[in-house]
């Protein structure tokens, strides 16, 4: 995403939100956060998109992430189709838990590098792609992923990537393909073999491979 880079500070913008005008830095607070953008209200794809996201909230909230929307309409129409969304849920009349930035200029997908040429409204100007950006608590960018408009994202495996971001920034250890919470994990090349023994107790075991190498170093925590 042009101009905005792994490890990069998240620009600290100020939008018109359905909980009203927020600076992003400020609403992030010392938490992680993941910021998830959406072509248009009242579109198929990313109602259902929302409905998920709302019913693994209490999973995000566990996490210490804050999740904040994006799409191209107004603050009006986020709240109206934030009822819709929720009654996909079976939960009409809930509110949606968490806010939806009104970009209705497309100035922030412009900024962030957001929108996808080939998928146009009515007036032929671009739709947002599906994008993902977690925010570390230090406000830096740890991970982005983009979608095609006609693709919907899979909020389970979003959950996965950040248990693996907090993790592996707490322990100097990497996650292996497919790797969910409790699974082995991998020691980090960098480590010599006298530091992993140190720094993990439960043992360190060495996959052998016909190049003699031993750096598929595997630990549980």
């Amino acid at each position: 995403m042009p101009g905005l880079l792994l490890g990069d500070e998240f620009p600290n913008f100020e939008a018109d939100t359905t909980i009203g005008r927020i600076k992003f830095h400020s609403f992030l607070g010392s938490s992680w956060g993941i910021l998830f953008s959406h072509p248009k209200d009242f579109t198929p794809v990313c109602t259902t998109e929302l409905a998920r996201a709302a019913k693994l909230s209490d999973e995000f909230k566990k996490r210490d992430v804050k999740m904040i929307a994006l799409s191209i309409d107004s603050v009006e129409d986020h709240h109206n189709w934030s009822k819709d969304v929720m009654a996909v849920n079976n939960e009409a009349g809930h509110t949606l838990p968490f806010p939806i930035i009104a970009d209705d200029k497309r100035e922030l997908a412009v900024q962030l590098g957001m929108l996808d040429p080939d998928e146009k409204d009515k007036d032929g100007m671009p739709l947002t792609a599906r994008c993902v950006f977690v925010i570390g608590p230090d406000k830096k960018l740890k991970l982005s992923i983009l979608y095609p408009a006609t693709t919907g994202r899979n909020f389970d495996e979003l959950l996965r990537v950040i248990d693996s971001l907090q993790l592996t920034a707490q322990k100097k250890v990497a996650t292996p393909v497919d790797w969910k919470p409790g699974d082995k994990v991998m020691v980090i090349p960098s480590l010599s073999v006298a530091e992993a023994a140190a720094l993990f107790p439960n043992g360190v075991t060495t996959k052998e491979v016909p190049s003699g190498k031993t750096y598929l170093r595997y630990t549980h925590l």
